[in-house]
């Protein structure tokens, strides 16, 4: 299932301290994730950690293609 996904700009804890980062919120079931970075890649990464993460072990596709 496609699932589209809220994302918005967050600070993240790095090596050093704070940096800039992404939070994704899942449309469907509202799990988030940090990822560190701002970029389509970072948010490509968030997608991966949605698909690993899922709390309701589904196989969704997360729709973070606008991010890029």
């Amino acid at each position: 299932m496609k699932v589209e996904v809220e994302i918005s700009h967050t600070d993240v804890e790095g090596d050093y301290g704070p940096m800039d980062g992404l939070c994704l919120v899942c449309q469907r079931c509202g799990h988030h994730v940090e990822v560190r970075g701002t970029s389509g890649a970072s948010a490509s990464y968030g997608a991966v950690l949605f698909h690993k993460e899922c709390p309701n072990s589904e196989n969704n596709f997360y729709d973070v293609a606008y991010w890029n």
